[in-house]
């Protein structure tokens, strides 16, 4: 299954919504090119009033119901769409992450069928699953930690090459 029409959904009804959230977790490992594997898209935001209210506007555009799961107890807000397995967790805490300021600092701006959607830096995401410290997170850190080290690699060369004026 492509889960970019899914992506492009979610992307069009926050913009939509005027929402700010951060996507992390193993669909922002992905789209930096970890080959690791997800079902929902967990996002981070800032837990305010008027940011529920778009949330709730997000599900209602989206046709989708918001849930509030009680575990673990933390600030979770699960939107479920079931005739295509849409799911998106929207946490307001998040293990490893000091604020959402410095996690949004770090993150990449990505386009989604002309909606953008703000990606947290691979390290941030490893960062998290490190903090989080649960066998599913920990089960993929040695990959993530490798493609995180390749990427910067890429990056050191490519810097290397433009400062000896190459291209």
């Amino acid at each position: 299954m492509d889960a970019r029409p899914l992506l492009e959904s979610l992307a069009r009804a926050l913009n939509d919504a005027g929402l700010e959230a951060i996507l992390i977790g193993n669909a922002a490992a992905a789209l930096h090119g970890a080959p690791v594997t997800t079902i929902d898209f967990d996002f981070y935001l800032r837990k305010t009033p008027r940011n529920i209210a778009k949330l709730k506007a997000v599900a209602r555009a989206l046709d989708a119901v918001l849930l509030r799961p009680f575990y673990p107890a933390s600030g979770l807000y699960r939107l479920v769409r079931e005739e295509d397995g849409l799911q998106a967790d929207f946490m307001t805490v998040v293990d490893g992450v000091k604020s959402f300021a410095s996690l949004r600092a770090g993150s990449t701006a990505l386009d989604f069928d002309g909606s953008r959607v703000l990606v947290a830096s691979l390290g941030a995401v490893i960062a998290s699953k490190r903090a989080a410290n649960r066998p599913r997170d920990l089960a993929v850190l040695d990959i993530l930690e490798r493609v995180l080290g390749e990427k910067e690699a890429r990056d050191k060369k490519a810097t290397d090459r433009r400062s000896k004026g190459g291209k």
